[in-house]
């Protein structure tokens, strides 16, 4: 199967077995060197389908194709060279230094032993100067902050040279600069180096300004396109409840309703 889709899904139901399907019928495609954020409520599937797209969760039903080969005829060792996941809940010892830790994404390719090569040391070096954290090569992991630590695992996914980068809410914790200047660091990456990121956010007008696509998940069912093509279907309208959070065309972003309630 020849495709230009570096990840493609056909009728994808989500979920967990013996409990609920969260979303279903799920056709969508990641093309290479794209930005694309996973919208939705609490609890509408983001993370979900995230982990689905990992290999974490598996899919309840449907097809699912990395480069046009069907996911399950993977290995892990394959799938490690072509997905790298940052969930937001990384489980990690943060005594280790940060370049420790970035050299852990070198972890697929090293021998048993876990030694690095020459290749992978520069590997590593070119990830860390593409993120800009230099400067923290020598810190431990615990003594940085929110922000700086979200740099550090996109540095370590970097580190892993995959053609596919997922991340669960990278802005998770972070003030409203530092979510934006992670959100351009993805997208300048992603045009710098090719890679395709998918990310779940609840930073919704920060996505529909940045991303060049959007993976929309509302009442069970998904719609992907552009964020102009989403505001064109007037599919963003009903996200929310209208009595408190409204979409705006014009501003091409949500804010809040200026409707009062009347009492009686």
């Amino acid at each position: 199967m020849e495709t230009n889709n570096i990840i493609e899904t056909n009728l994808l139901s989500i979920g967990y077995q013996h409990t609920n399907t969260v979303a279903e019928a799920i056709s969508i495609q990641i093309k290479k060197a794209k930005l694309v954020a996973i919208i939705g409520v609490n609890g509408s599937g983001k993370s979900t389908l995230l982990k689905t797209l990992s290999g974490i969760q598996p899919a309840l039903s449907g097809n699912f194709f990395l480069n046009g080969k069907a996911f399950q005829n993977y290995n892990n060792q394959s799938l490690a060279s072509l997905i790298s996941l940052v969930l937001t809940q990384q489980n990690f010892s943060k005594n280790l230094s940060v370049l420790e830790f970035i050299s852990l994404g070198r972890h697929p390719y090293t021998n048993w032993l876990g030694i690095t090569s020459r290749a992978d040391k520069k590997i590593i070096a070119r990830a860390i100067q593409q993120v800009g954290i230099e400067n923290l090569k020598g810190k431990k992991c615990d003594e940085l902050s929110d922000g700086q630590l979200q740099k550090v695992m996109i540095a370590r996914a970097l580190a892993q040279n995959t053609p596919v980068i997922l991340m669960d809410e990278p802005t998770s914790h972070l003030d409203m600069y530092h979510k934006a200047q992670v959100l351009h660091l993805l997208k300048n990456i992603t045009q710098e180096t090719q890679k395709s990121i998918v990310f779940a956010t609840h930073e919704i007008n920060l996505a529909l300004q940045l991303c060049d696509q959007i993976i929309l998940i509302h009442q069970g069912k998904v719609v992907q396109g552009s964020p102009s093509e989403l505001i064109q279907q007037k599919v963003l309208l009903d996200l929310f409840p209208k009595d408190l959070i409204v979409f705006d065309e014009i501003s091409k972003s949500f804010r809040m309703s200026n409707k009062k309630k009347h009492s009686d």
